[in-house]
């Protein structure tokens, strides 16, 4: 049984209009995803900006209420949970958010907010909690004795480790990693994406690693998944998807991924027109609009998400 479970999840947000605010439709953040996450293994989510990523992310934890859907962690159905009951499972699952800036509370130190989950969940003394904050920050390469700065003193790296350290404060099994290299430099970036990669090794830890960098995800991650308009329309191992990708959108988007070579001509797809609204998508095939190998079946039917060959999932006609 896998760790993490994601069946047919959707996140519907209602329109309204006019003085008395009715909904005049629904945008489809997310439209029936599914895919599922082993103990110790890290599942890549890309895509562009707008794809939903991030609100899949935030709807397996509930911080958005999904409108439909299963959601099974270890075995339970999160969706189906009490509030008491969810807050004593997040324990386990955990998030590291986008923005090392916004997601640090200005007014407590470091100290404080590595502590909180712990103080929040566990019935220890002070002087363990302290033992405990000082542990992690080791853990993450910050010095214990910053442990009464605030974050204002920090740059944006080492701001994105303390997140870190305090998504790691109640030794989860699962971290939902947002976008977490994205606001970073790029030697920076690659230090913490080394980072979570011990980590896991170190802690058997399992990551849903969200990003929209291809080059950044091949690095960290053992299955691909990528997104387009809500839905998931190609998933594959990290090393089939890069040197095999099936999907016309899935090329354009490894096209655009840099080649450290000057003497490497690579040929670029250019995708044609804007992506469509997901309060008024396409039929058929959503991604039609803008495919160069597009048939009549592609504005027609919508492709069915099936397997071709080993474990590489494809969501399109001409496959």
């Amino acid at each position: 049984m896998a760790l993490l479970e994601v069946q047919n999840l959707k996140k519907y947000f209602p329109v309204k209009k006019g003085i008395l605010s009715r909904t005049i439709g629904f945008v489809r953040a997310v439209d029936r995803v599914s895919f599922s996450i082993e103990q110790g293994e890290t599942l890549g989510l890309v895509g562009e900006s707008g794809c939903g990523k991030t609100t899949v992310g935030r709807a397996i934890l509930r911080l958005i209420e999904p409108t439909s859907g299963q959601v099974r962690f270890n075995g339970r159905d999160l969706l189906g949970l009490d509030r008491e009951t969810l807050r004593r499972v997040r324990a386990s699952l955990q998030i590291i958010f986008q923005d090392p800036y916004s997601s640090l509370n200005p007014r407590m130190n470091v100290g404080q907010i590595i502590a909180e989950p712990i103080r929040n969940h566990l019935e220890i003394s002070s002087a363990e909690i302290k033992e405990r904050v000082a542990h992690l920050m080791e853990k993450v390469g910050l010095h214990p004795e910053q442990m009464s700065r605030y974050p204002h003193e920090f740059s944006g790296g080492q701001r994105q480790r303390i997140g870190i350290a305090r998504a790691l404060a109640l030794n989860p099994l699962l971290i939902i990693c947002d976008e977490p290299v994205s606001a970073l430099d790029v030697s920076i970036q690659a230090q913490v994406i080394n980072l979570l990669a011990q980590l896991q090794e170190q802690m058997n830890l399992s990551y849903l690693f969200i990003a929209h960098d291809l080059s950044v995800v091949e690095h960290i991650s053992n299955r691909v998944a990528v997104m387009y308009l809500g839905n998931i329309v190609e998933l594959a191992n990290d090393q089939e998807l890069y040197r095999n990708p099936l999907h016309p959108y899935t090329q354009a988007l490894l096209s655009a991924v840099p080649i450290p070579d000057p003497e490497v001509q690579k040929k670029r797809i250019i995708l044609q027109g804007d992506v469509p609204s997901p309060l008024n998508p396409p039929t058929g095939c959503a991604f039609h609009p803008r495919c160069q190998k597009r048939e009549d079946i592609c504005w027609l039917k919508e492709p069915e998400f099936r397997v071709l060959g080993g474990d590489h999932w494809v969501a399109c006609h001409l496959n």
